[in-house]
């Protein structure tokens, strides 16, 4: 961290060569982190994402094109050999039109003196290292995507069965009150009362259902399928997937070595420092050497009899002399870019050790949150049982039953969501570590 705060002071600073930057091993937990849930279903649909997404084969063609980009800077620094065949007819004043076939092969080499070629390689390199971390940092996005999105799918069914067994008590309450009212023990108030409670939470279940559908359609299309795709897959209901209770942490230098975001703006680094040294190159002469081996004759059959041997070599030397500074200009454009990688660096540094910070600060909370929500439900349950039984023996007034299951169904309801929002928590926080790829 000292390294990486010192960025915008450090002129001559240089990031770690990529070989010395580890990645987790399929041994490290943090690479198949999804598989700690213990749940099938999710671990299915983060491999289909895995393989099927559309932003992941994005990035899969981006690196094959870098690769390629690569090789092209590869081939410039090996020497150029190319073959040739030429027929010609012409008439010279009065003579008889004459015939002239050619065969041969030309080379060209430009030795790399300064190391201009060599530095546009090691560019070409890290660029296509630097996707490819980016594409790891893809393949851990979506990971995560989906776990959430699986997550919430299973919170909001948890949220509907409660929805549900809320509004089955509050239509026997309503049932008990109707029969109280028939026997002239208490007036309409208390059924209209009950009534609308009981209306209230069933408006609820078509708004959960829909969420439902909306949470099913997005794990569809990270998948790369239709929205509807699956919607059968998912309809029954199953618990929320918990993580395991002996969660270990890596500590923050751990962190920067494992996400792969840190790592692409490294070799976004080496990859500009290596762009400085093509523009100060070309301020430096240079040197090309070729040649050309052939034979000429008048007829296709002399080409391998009687033909001409015809050869040339040449060396040429290019010297800038003036450009009205534009070669100069070029080196301060690149500098300027590799300051803006050293300062993105610094950021990516800083936004990883934050999302470390925010995920332990959001899950510590949200463990305490819920351990008060479970004990106000577990009263508010006991609450309703003795309100119901009271009121049945005519012991409390009806205004007492309706708030006792509004704190009912408010507290389940909230622990349903805050046991969704720590397995939330847990997989923002396998994606701040840099979990999902190895």
């Amino acid at each position: 961290m000292a390294i990486a705060l010192a960025l915008p002071g450090c002129s001559t600073w240089s990031p770690p060569t990529p070989q010395a930057t580890t990645a987790p091993t399929a041994a490290n937990p943090l690479a198949l982190w999804w598989q700690q849930f213990n749940d099938p279903r999710l671990s299915t649909l983060i491999a289909q994402a895995l393989q099927a997404n559309t932003s992941i084969r994005s990035a899969q063609a981006a690196l094959q094109q870098s690769r390629a980009l690569r090789d092209v800077s590869a081939a410039g620094l090996l020497p150029t050999l190319s073959a040739s065949v030429s027929v010609q007819r012409g008439r010279a004043g009065g003579l008889d039109a004459s015939n002239n076939f050619q065969a041969g092969f030309d080379a060209s080499w430009e030795p790399d003196i300064f190391g201009g070629q060599r530095s546009a390689l090691n560019a070409a390199e890290a660029d296509a290292q630097a996707l490819q971390a980016t594409l790891a940092d893809v393949q851990v996005s979506v990971a995560a995507e989906v776990a959430l999105a699986y997550v919430q799918l299973r919170g909001q069914q948890a949220q509907l069965a409660i929805a549900r067994n809320n509004l089955a008590s509050q239509r026997e309450t309503l049932q008990i009150t109707d029969w109280r009212a028939q026997a002239g023990l208490i007036t309409s108030l208390e059924v209209e009362q009950a009534r609308t409670a009981s209306e209230q939470t069933s408006a609820q279940i078509p708004l959960l259902e829909a969420g439902i559908a909306k949470t099913s359609h997005s794990l569809a299309v990270l998948t790369g399928q239709r929205p509807e795709a699956l919607l059968g897959q998912l309809q029954q209901a199953q618990p929320i997937p918990q993580p395991p209770a002996n969660l270990a942490l890596d500590i923050a230098a751990q962190t920067l070595r494992q996400r792969s975001d840190v790592r692409a703006a490294e070799l976004r680094i080496s990859a500009a420092l290596a762009r400085v040294s093509v523009a100060n190159a070309a301020r430096y002469p240079s040197f090309a050497i070729g040649g050309s081996l052939g034979l000429n004759a008048l007829t296709l059959a002399a080409l391998g009899n009687s033909a001409s041997l015809v050869s040339s070599l040449l060396a040429s030397l290019s010297i800038p002399l003036f450009d009205g500074g534009a070669r100069h200009a070029q080196v301060l454009a690149q500098e300027a870019a590799l300051e803006q990688a050293r300062a993105s660096y610094q950021a990516v540094v800083l936004t990883a050790l934050q999302d470390v910070a925010n995920a332990l600060v959001a899950l510590s909370g949200d463990r305490a949150r819920l351990t008060h929500l479970q004990d106000a439900a577990a009263a508010a349950a006991n609450a309703d049982l003795m309100a119901q039984q009271r009121y049945s023996s005519g012991l409390i007034d009806f205004q007492t039953v309706l708030q006792t299951q509004r704190t009912l169904l408010t507290t389940q309801d909230s622990v349903a969501s805050s046991t969704a929002d720590i397995s939330a928590d847990h997989v923002r926080l396998y994606k701040a570590l840099g979990g999902g790829w190895n």
